[in-house]
């Protein structure tokens, strides 16, 4: 797929302290592609990404690869804390939650992923660091949400997915306590998330398994770890090496 551009520069960036090696993801969560665009060149907004994907397949180019854009706010992955300096911001169009979530459009997916093997093309970003917003802020975010076929992205190259059998015994959900927490929790911080493992599954738990459901199980998003999701927690691990 030929990548064609269309630059609309923002003026919202700075200067990078590290080469990029990570991709974040993100919903626009406006209600039009227009109104994005609009607040991601906003300079009193002071927030940007370095491209939008219209529904349409159409790439927007705001900043400079070279340049960190202001797009992931407070985050965290894998000892990082904001990971603006460390990575590269996609805005994909769609209304989020707010304005009425929907499907990801297959021409905006393929341009999506055309954009990522580009990106990749100029940059040593491992599949392991292709991330969502909710990732790598769990607490605050649920973008792109549960909705965005990361499977159909590790398909084509790009990303971690992993299939697994639901492993036995009882879902670990907030109050819960024990061995089964800690290991829960230390998986999770193998991964990369911020859940430092205490054996006891409080909120910031119950927050991050949210946010790997939204990625890798998708049938559920409610925080509980049940033996699907710790299941794909093992078979995620396993895939990322």
């Amino acid at each position: 797929m030929t990548l064609d551009f269309i630059d609309t520069p923002s003026p919202n960036f700075d200067a990078r302290t590290k080469a990029p090696d990570m991709l974040v993801l993100h919903y626009t969560g406006m209600k039009t592609g227009a109104e994005a665009l609009a607040r991601l060149r906003d300079p009193e907004a002071r927030v940007s990404s370095h491209y939008m994907v219209e529904e349409d397949g159409r790439i927007f180019r705001l900043v400079a690869e070279e340049r960190r854009a202001w797009h992931a706010g407070r985050s965290f992955w894998k000892g990082e804390e904001g990971v603006n300096h460390a990575s590269i911001g996609i805005e994909i169009v769609n209304p989020g939650h707010e304005f009425g979530y929907r499907p990801f459009p297959e021409a905006q997916i393929a341009a999506v992923i055309a954009l990522v093997a580009d990106i990749r093309g100029r940059w040593s970003i491992e599949d392991d660091r292709i991330l969502g917003h909710s990732d790598v802020a769990p607490a605050r975010k649920e973008d792109p949400g549960e909705l965005f076929p990361w499977k159909q992205l590790a398909e084509a190259g790009h990303g971690v997915w992993a299939e697994a059998d639901p492993a036995p015994g009882e879902p670990l959900a907030e109050g819960a306590e024990g061995v089964g927490v800690f290991a829960l929790q230390a998986g999770l911080t193998r991964l990369g998330y911020d859940c430092a493992p205490t054996g006891k599954f409080d909120q910031t738990t119950r927050e991050v398994v949210t946010a790997f459901q939204r990625h890798w199980v998708q049938s559920r998003f409610d925080g509980v770890a049940d033996g699907l999701t710790r299941a794909r927690l093992m078979a995620v691990l396993r895939a990322s090496g």
